[in-house]
């Protein structure tokens, strides 16, 4: 399609490693830190990589299983996880403190140093999943 970012032979678990990699920073770490803590809470996540285009090439990491369950974002000072039907996660540890005031998605903004509860963490995954499949 005219605009679309040009084809690769990579998959996209390749594309999110070289993403990670080319971050070398406290970012690249924390997006690594947050898809190893995505696999472990369901081992039969897909990864994708969406909205490839020439402004951004490499495109947003998504983890999906019966749909979407969340996008990983990079920016400037922080890493942006996405959850597409956060609104309807229950999230007793609080861990959603981005687009609080979004109708479906809510998001986790991560800054330098800030610690994520793994347990909290997975538990929301694992959540997000069991939403999709119902």
């Amino acid at each position: 399609m005219a605009g679309d970012a040009p084809e690769t032979d990579e998959s996209p678990s390749e594309l999110i490693d070289a993403r990670i990699e080319e971050l070398s920073d406290w970012r690249g770490t924390t997006l690594s830190q947050m898809r190893g803590l995505i696999k472990e809470a369901d081992p039969d996540v897909v990864e994708e990589v969406k909205w490839r285009k020439p402004s951004n090439p490499q495109g947003v990491p998504v983890w999906t299983h019966s749909g979407n369950i969340c996008t990983g974002e990079t920016y400037k000072k922080k890493v942006k996880l996405t959850f597409a039907k956060g609104a309807s996660l229950e999230d007793p540890a609080s861990l959603f403190n981005a687009s609080l005031n979004a109708k479906v998605s809510r998001a986790i903004d991560i800054h330098e140093g800030y610690e994520i509860d793994e347990k909290a963490f997975k538990s929301l995954v694992r959540d997000a999943v069991a939403l999709n499949e119902s």
